[in-house]
């Protein structure tokens, strides 16, 4: 299939999609919105693939929003203060979901950032299991320098990714935050000289990722992200959940099976996730 704003390519279980408008500074048309949940959505529900890294083209990972993604489908001139407000917050609700699915995806989610993450950048790099980086990167919380308040994810998971303090600096003050600073203060995991080291490095990784037992990732995924929002109590209660229903002892023996034969494993992929069953 082909795609406005991406490429999608899939080997040995790890799928690779690139943001392509390099040109353009990938910035965030209205087909990416449209476009990144469908690509990201389906991945995760085929059950095939096992890691997904995201990487982008160009000078600049991601320049953020682009205006024409508030154009065109607002409340008419004449329809009141109330609806253009229902608008606004439909709008935002619609785009934080979509940004999510990197989140909601049953698999890791690995961004590869070069230059400039900016803006809505931001917003869809924090929604990803892991960020790694360029020496040239840096991020900015650019909605402050242009009179509104981040409205898509940043606000709500970066304070979670970085210390508290560091978070609010930047979203106050719409500063830029380089690579080395990034890694300094465990936002990024690690930092390359060039793009093509980075993006090699991730793959391998992801490639890493895919050879574990898939069911074991996913419910590590969950927990992570359940954990996250909720005590260690609410988590521990959760993890006992899931191991009842869960748990594959298939995948454990192989898993032991594999490292006593000094073989990789051989694991059953993920059930894919049925969709319009009416």
């Amino acid at each position: 299939m082909s795609y406005t704003c991406f490429e999608v390519e899939v080997a040995d279980k790890v799928a690779h999609v690139q943001l392509t408008r390099g040109d353009e500074l990938n910035t965030m048309v209205p087909a990416f919105w449209t476009e990144l949940p469908q690509i990201i959505t389906d991945l995760s529900d085929s059950g095939e693939v096992r890691a997904i890294v995201l990487s982008s083209t160009g000078r600049h990972f991601c320049a953020g929003m682009d205006l024409a993604v508030f154009a065109g489908d607002g409340p008419a001139t004449g329809n009141t203060r109330v609806a253009r407000q229902a608008h606004t917050r439909m709008m935002a609700l619609s785009l934080q979901e979509n940004l999510s699915s990197l989140e909601n995806a049953r698999v890791p989610v690995l961004a590869a950032i070069q230059g400039g993450c900016i803006g809505g950048g931001v917003d869809l790099v924090t929604a990803a299991d892991m960020r790694y980086a360029t020496a040239d990167a840096f991020f900015c919380i650019q909605e402050i320098n242009i009179g509104m308040t981040a409205d898509v994810g940043t606000l709500q998971r970066l304070p979670k990714l970085i210390p508290e303090g560091v978070a609010r600096q930047l979203a106050y003050t719409g500063e830029r935050l380089p690579a080395a600073r990034a890694y300094e203060l465990g936002l990024v995991n690690e930092v390359f000289a060039d793009h093509d080291s980075m993006v090699s490095a991730v793959l391998e990784v992801a490639a890493e990722i895919a050879s574990k037992a898939p069911m074991a990732i996913w419910g590590s995924k969950q927990m992570l992200n359940y954990t996250r929002d909720h005590s260690v109590r609410e988590g521990l209660e959760y993890i006992a959940t899931w191991q009842a229903g869960m748990f594959s002892p298939e995948e454990m023996a192989e898993a032991f099976a594999a490292k006593a034969e000094k073989r990789a494993g051989e694991f059953a992929d993920l059930p894919p996730v049925p969709r319009n069953l009416g």
